[in-house]
């Protein structure tokens, strides 16, 4: 059996929209830029990411863009607003957009481990 060739980007998010870098971070997670992919297999690379707190949000979305969860219960939704997460986590951020960019199973969680975010 192959060895996996894990690498090591590191990616400076300054005056980055925080789409773009997220996509470009799920590529890298889950080994999409490598001729050797494999859907079922976990093939990628490490990604470090700096200056989280640089990030760039276009339009109004610091002031309008919400997340919602909900407890299960009726009447359990809750929302929290950009500009609070951005405060109180920045990093919650982007993690939250390279979570939902990566496939819903359970290689997901080893892709997630293997992304660092550095203030």
């Amino acid at each position: 059996m192959k060895q996996i060739q894990r690498n090591v980007h590191k990616i400076d998010a300054t005056e980055q929209a925080v789409g773009r870098i997220a996509s470009q971070i799920a590529i890298l997670l889950r080994g999409k830029n490598k001729p050797e992919f494999l859907p079922h297999i976990d093939g990628g690379d490490v990604v470090r990411v700096s200056n989280i707190t640089k990030l760039k949000f276009t339009g109004k979305k610091i002031e309008q863009k919400k997340y919602f969860k909900h407890s299960g219960y009726p009447g359990g939704m809750k929302e929290l607003k950009l500009k609070d997460v951005f405060q109180k986590n920045p990093n919650d951020i982007l993690m939250r957009a390279v979570k939902q960019m990566l496939p819903n199973n359970k290689l997901r969680d080893g892709m997630l481990k293997r992304l660092v975010i550095e203030n």
